[in-house]
Formats: C-alpha cells, sequence, structure tokens
C-alpha cells in the first residue's frame, strides 16, 4: 500500500509538472491533439495538484527514509532531486512568459527621422487619423506589444510560428484589460487576460479556455507590408524602434521577413501548400480563401470572389508588399489586368491604378479601391 502510495504521488508530481507545461509549447507531438482543455485546467489545479500529490508521498517517504535500505533511499533521493529540476525548468525556464518578455521601452520615431531599413516588414495600424509600423522582427519576439494609436488602445500581436499579424482592441465586457503570453494551440500563440485568466488564440481573438471559452474580442484592420510600402502611402506614420534591451532576441529573427531563418517551426517551405508554404489568407462573412503566394508571385494580379466580394489580389516589385482589395467601384465590378511599374489596368475603363488602390489616369481618375482585411500566413 505504501509503495502504491508513493509510486502514485510521485507519477502525480511528475505527469502535473510537465504536462501543465509540455501541452501548450511546442514540444515534439504536444501541438498536435486537443488539450488545450485539459492544459487550462492542469494550470489553474496545479497547487492543489501538488498538495494531492504530497499528501500521497509523505507517509511511505518518512518511512522509507527513516526504515528502508540504502539503496531505496538512495534511489528515492536521486528521484526527488530530478523532480526538483524538473520543477525548475518547467516553471522558471519553459513557460512562454519566461522566454519571451514584453519591451522594457516603447520608442516611436517619426519616419523622417527613423533609421529603420525600409525593406523591413511591418504591421501598419492607422486609427484616428494616426498611423504607426510595428516591424515584425520587433512584434515577433514580444509576441503582443500594448500600445495607443491617437485615442485608440490597441493590442499589436505577432506569432511567428504561424506567421500570422493580428491587431485587436484590448477590452473585454466592456474593460480593458491586459494580456500575457500563456503558450500556444496548435501552434499559435495564446494569451491570458488578468481579469478572468482565460486563454485567447492570436489568430482569432478567440478564447479557447477559461470562463470566456467563446467569446472574442475585436479585431482593428491593419496591414503587412515592407515599411517602405507604408510610408509610401502613410508618410507622417510613426515607426516602432527596438528595445536596446532585447537586440539579441532581435537578431535571432534575422532572415525571418523572407522566409531564411533556420528555425524549422518558422522557416518558409518555398513549394506550395506545404505547411510551411506562404499563404493569402481572405475571410469574407462566413467564407475563407487561401491564395497560393507563388501564383501571385508569377501573375502579380489575381481577380477572384470570395463568397459574394470581388477581390483584387496584387504584389508589388518589392515581391514582399502584397494588396487585397474590393472590385467593386461605383456599383460596377472591376477586372484587373497587370501593368508595368507598380500599376494595374481595370478592363473595364482602362484606367491605371496604383499599389495604394488609387486611380491615377483614365476615366475613373480619383476613385480609390477598399482595401479588405487580409494576412500572410503559412499555409498550416
Amino acid at each position: 500500500m505504501k509503495r502504491l502510495l508513493l509510486l502514485t504521488g510521485l507519477l502525480l508530481l511528475f505527469a502535473a509538472e510537465i504536462l501543465r507545461v509540455y501541452f501548450i509549447m511546442p514540444f515534439p507531438g504536444s501541438q498536435s491533439g486537443n488539450t488545450v482543455t485539459l492544459a487550462y485546467w492542469i494550470s489553474n489545479n496545479i497547487i492543489w495538484i501538488r498538495i494531492l500529490a504530497l499528501a500521497l508521498i509523505v507517509y511511505p517517504l518518512l518511512d522509507i527514509f527513516k526504515n528502508g535500505k540504502i539503496w531505496k533511499r538512495v534511489v528515492l533521493s536521486l528521484t526527488l532531486i530530478l523532480y526538483g529540476v524538473i520543477f525548475f525548468f518547467f516553471n522558471y525556464r519553459f513557460e512562454a512568459d519566461k522566454m519571451f518578455y514584453q519591451p522594457k521601452h516603447k520608442e516611436f520615431v517619426a519616419a523622417a527621422g527613423d533609421t529603420t531599413d525600409k525593406n523591413e516588414l511591418v504591421i501598419g495600424v492607422s486609427v484616428d487619423g494616426q498611423e504607426k509600423a510595428y516591424p515584425i522582427r520587433i512584434i515577433g519576439y514580444h509576441h503582443q506589444v500594448m500600445d495607443t494609436i491617437g485615442r485608440t488602445p490597441v493590442m499589436v500581436t505577432y506569432c511567428t510560428v504561424c506567421r500570422t499579424g493580428r491587431v485587436y482592441s484590448p477590452f473585454v465586457n466592456g474593460g480593458k484589460q491586459s494580456f500575457t503570453l500563456v503558450g500556444m494551440d496548435h501552434f499559435n500563440a495564446m494569451f491570458q487576460d488578468a481579469a478572468t485568466g482565460s486563454w485567447w488564440q492570436q489568430a482569432t481573438g478567440k478564447a479557447v479556455a477559461g470562463p470566456l471559452k467563446g467569446a472574442t474580442i475585436k479585431e482593428l484592420p491593419s496591414r503587412q507590408l515592407t515599411l517602405a510600402a507604408w510610408l509610401r502611402e502613410y508618410p507622417n506614420s510613426a515607426v516602432m524602434q527596438p528595445d536596446t534591451s532585447f537586440k539579441r532576441n532581435y537578431a535571432n529573427l534575422a532572415g525571418y521577413d523572407n522566409g531564411t531563418i533556420k528555425s524549422g517551426l518558422e522557416k518558409r517551405d518555398s513549394a506550395s501548400w506545404k505547411r510551411k508554404s506562404w499563404i493569402i489568407g481572405v475571410i469574407n462573412k462566413n467564407a475563407s480563401k487561401a491564395y497560393d503566394w507563388n501564383k501571385l508571385v508569377n501573375v502579380k494580379v489575381i481577380n477572384d470572389s470570395v463568397q459574394d466580394l470581388p477581390v483584387l489580389l496584387t504584389l508589388e516589385k518589392d515581391m514582399a508588399s502584397f494588396h487585397v482589395y474590393d472590385r467593386l467601384v461605383n456599383g460596377a465590378i472591376l477586372h484587373f489586368e497587370k501593368g508595368n511599374n507598380d500599376v494595374f489596368i481595370d478592363e473595364n475603363t482602362h484606367s491605371t491604378w496604383n499599389m495604394d488602390g488609387l486611380c491615377i489616369d483614365g476615366a475613373m481618375k480619383g476613385e480609390k479601391l477598399n482595401p479588405v482585411q487580409s494576412y500572410q500566413e503559412f499555409w498550416h
């Protein structure tokens, strides 16, 4: 009986410490199952699990150290030391918020004084008539940055393992919340809100575990493109600066923008429709479509519809800045073809449009296409 209690208690201790983190971090096999609910339960009950496990082992433990043979005491001592090592690493090294920290200093510089490489990819946001650009190499490490644009609080997020950039309004049930990175589910980052402890999926803004499971936070429009392309349209934009405290962490994302980073979790598969292939995703109402990045690179212009929304996909000559626009203008659905020097032509009126969606020549001069929220992501 004492042996059974000891083995049960030790197994419970080891399993709880390991599985609590294993299920929500990118360990081999950890992201393939629907285990987020179990991980959440373990995380929220870990103290009680530890107490129960210790209650099971305390009597047999004392008995062995008092009356057991030397080899049993040695084995048990080594087992407890091993537990201590596992406890340390799984509580102070492997947890997401112990690996990725928020910026200590948030600094923004006006475009005129910014020295950021203009070929860097950024997440661009325009709110209240003000614009800010967040380089992906910065947001990619921090995973999320809380900020204010104009008078609007924003939560700018990025998951490098999914290549997903999202911007959210950080309000839950009418109250502004703070969020911390808690781990990932199916290789997508998850954040925990401070008020309810619910876990929120980065790609969807949906709570996947906790009291608010099923709720969503509001997404704000954003775009991914090079800093040069963003500043062309928004020359007065501010640009987020690197926090010098995390210089090495930012350097680890070298090559991420173009997909040549060494990490298998973040490196691009140059073939089409592989797990790490690049796609452009568009959602309209209850419909969604994924477009092959390689095809867009070859044709530069794609005319299509997502449910009842006619869309235009186009790629700039920098081969990084993409745009998705609504093709409906003044009641007419336009059809576009590729032009020269970063312009495209509508076949209806033969007018010329630039990459910012503005008609610069022809019968429709002065008209502007409405942007459609879209994302460049890994196919998985």
